[in-house]
């Protein structure tokens, strides 16, 4: 038991830059409290003291304000930071070195008995008020967003953000690296980068802008392929040059996009072929 507590204050030293003694720790982390006394309820619920159980999660959650039902399983090194507001359900599954920050929900979306509650496999962290529900599965060191609603399987390393959440961040460095310089390359083409279209920025639009330019950037190619095979054949079509797109396209529509400053970058806003 003394070798477990070592353990959840050694955690606290590593993820928290706040703790400065392992007496202000012991006295002073409510989250580490709601741990130690989820594990007396939790071996009560398995023993088959239901009641006496609840009745230590209810005295936990009065004492800490982080309701843990005795029936959900924790690894080792679980860290609920702050953790004001938590609430993890009876079947929920949290495996080591997780992090929980404050007003995060392991919630259920059905009255059925059974598995209802999520899964969080090691080193996953989930930000404040994000809302985890349902029976899904978030992988090995995967992150939930802050105030993010995640109702899908995670897959490891990922990054997932939003109401409902989407994976911003499939956890490949290399793939993102190589998609983010494709994407950079399309976008200075087309004059402008909008929505800073990088696998890496949080926001989805982004990335959904992203994959759309990509796909107007693969027809431009295709048109001036037809265009070329036309023109061959003794035919007179795709004389003029694309519109350029422009700062003043964009008025009103609350963008600010980035527009390329050197002569370089102004003649790439069109194909001269098309």
């Amino acid at each position: 038991m003394f070798s477990r507590i070592k353990e959840d204050i050694s955690a606290v030293f590593h993820r928290d830059p706040a703790a400065r003694s392992t007496f202000e720790v012991l006295t002073n982390y409510p989250g580490l409290h709601a741990v130690w006394l989820h594990r007396i309820s939790h071996r009560c619920w398995q023993g088959g003291f239901k009641w006496l159980a609840r009745s230590l999660s209810t005295f936990s959650r009065w004492l800490t304000g982080i309701e843990i039902h005795p029936g959900a399983t924790l690894g080792r090194r679980v860290f609920i930071d702050h953790g004001m507001g938590v609430v993890i359900g009876e079947t929920a599954i949290i495996g080591d070195d997780v992090t929980l920050y404050h007003g995060v929900t392991l919630g259920g979306t059905s009255w059925k008995a059974g598995k209802r509650h999520p899964t969080l496999k090691n080193d996953v962290v989930v930000g404040a008020g994000a809302k985890v529900l349902g029976p899904i599965v978030i992988e090995e060191g995967a992150k939930i967003g802050s105030n993010s609603v995640v109702v899908k399987d995670a897959p490891a390393g990922a990054t997932v953000v939003g109401i409902p959440g989407r994976i911003v961040n499939s956890g490949n460095a290399s793939d993102a690296s190589q998609t983010s310089a494709k994407r950079h390359h399309i976008a200075k083409k087309y004059g402008f980068d909008a929505y800073a279209v990088s696998p890496d920025n949080p926001d989805p639009v982004a990335n959904a802008m992203g994959v759309m330019l990509e796909h107007i950037h693969h027809m431009d190619q295709k048109v001036e392929e037809l265009c070329g095979v036309i023109q061959s054949l003794g035919g007179e079509v795709c004389t003029d040059n694309l519109h350029a797109i422009k700062a003043e396209d964009f008025a009103n529509t609350g963008i600010d996009p980035v527009i390329p400053k050197s002569k370089d970058a102004e003649l790439e806003q069109f194909d001269p072929k098309i």
